[in-house]
């Protein structure tokens, strides 16, 4: 912006009228330490060296001050994440923009007692294990004071499908412009090939999404598939969770939500199945694609309106509001999906916890917001005691 100046054509008195000439020495984890400098004839002295009286001889490329990098630390997060979850999340931008803002992340050593560490303003974790939820546990006994996100209890109903689900029904969304339900569903603990009379008197009709009833972090706790007919059931192994399979135009919406932020991406998905699928011959298990992925996106895609209409902003709002209260998590998404034919008449099928941000687009402002709100918000807290 300014150029290449050497410190014998810079005028003083112009310096001193027009810019504050500050000294970078570098980083430490409360942000950019700049200390201030002054003219002294032709030279640049650091404030405070009067006593020294050590003269800075020549003069080192310099920065124009900006206050925005002077703020001291302000929120500690202490995490503990797998390395994939970490190389996903942690990207360099986001601890960049994190730094900017007094945000400061801290590696949690598993191979020491998480007391003697820190101290902390927020954990941040997803580690799965009884060990780590004793931990984290003891840990929010001992220190209220500190965040956890988010409590291991709320958490392990996320990763069983069969409590998952529970409780969307008595979501109050009555004065909302949509409306949601859970599609049927049922529990196979054990010999799937005998499910089918369960499958029928449960009044569950085919085809079923068949799902892994425990989420453990694998790359297989995430893969679904469609059955078209009884025979298929036995292809597939328990324990699982069988689910009415919804038309919803071969788009769903995935709903993140960072605290009270909320982003929706479109993906794409499996396209309508006709309902005489079994006339059509179409049996056996079809493995779905996956949709979590940035290059499944729908974004972009040239999709029929009433297919890529995103689900109305109020009902969003609105039902992430409950969710929050039901779940008692602030990281987390819904799969969404917009029943076809309807105007807004929508399903949730899948809840997330902590989930793949790093493939939400501009995902980085987003997390940044969040805890800088929740700085914030601790330092209201600690004002007003």
């Amino acid at each position: 912006m300014f150029g290449t100046l050497a410190s014998g054509d810079i005028e003083p008195a112009r310096l001193r009228r027009d810019l504050r000439i500050t000294c970078n020495l570098g980083f430490s984890c409360g942000g950019f330490e700049d200390i201030g400098m002054r003219l002294e004839g032709e030279n640049l002295v650091p404030r405070g060296a009067e006593e020294n009286r050590e003269v800075v001889a020549e003069t080192a490329p310099f920065q124009v001050e900006r206050p925005l990098f002077q703020q001291t630390q302000k929120l500690v997060v202490g995490y503990a994440l797998t390395p994939k979850k970490k190389k996903s999340f942690l990207q360099p931008k986001l601890e960049f923009m994190a730094r900017r803002k007094g945000i400061c992340f801290v590696p949690i050593d598993l191979n020491r007692p998480l007391s003697e560490q820190g101290p902390f303003d927020v954990v941040l974790h997803k580690l799965l294990g009884k060990e780590w939820q004793d931990v984290i546990e003891d840990y929010q006994q001992k220190h209220p004071e500190v965040t956890v996100l988010d409590p291991p209890s709320a958490i392990k109903r996320i990763y069983n499908r069969q409590s998952m689900l529970q409780g969307m029904a008595d979501l109050n969304l009555s004065d909302c412009s949509g409306s949601i339900y859970v599609p049927k569903q049922l529990v196979v603990l054990k010999d799937s090939a005998s499910s089918a009379d369960r499958v029928v008197e449960a009044g569950l009709k085919f085809p079923l999404v068949a799902k892994p009833l425990w989420i453990d972090g694998t790359a297989k706790s995430h893969q679904l598939f469609l059955a078209y007919d009884k025979h298929s059931l036995a292809e597939l192994e328990p324990p699982l969770v069988l689910q009415e399979f919804v038309n919803h135009g071969g788009v769903m919406f995935k709903v993140f939500v960072v605290g009270d932020i909320i982003k929706v991406v479109r993906r794409f998905s499996l396209p309508n199945v006709s309902s005489n699928c079994e006339k059509a011959k179409a049996n056996g298990v079809f493995k779905f694609p996956r949709v979590s992925s940035a290059a499944a996106s729908a974004d972009n895609a040239d999709l029929e309106p009433s297919v890529a209409e995103l689900p109305p902003k109020p009902f969003l709002e609105a039902l992430v509001k409950e969710l929050r209260t039901l779940l008692g998590l602030r990281l987390f998404n819904i799969d969404m999906i917009r029943e076809h034919g309807s105007k807004n008449v929508f399903s949730v099928i899948d809840i997330n916890y902590f989930p793949g941000y790093g493939k939400m687009p501009d995902y980085e402002p987003v997390v940044v917001d969040f805890f800088h709100n929740l700085a914030q918000a601790k330092h209201k807290k600690r004002h007003y005691k």
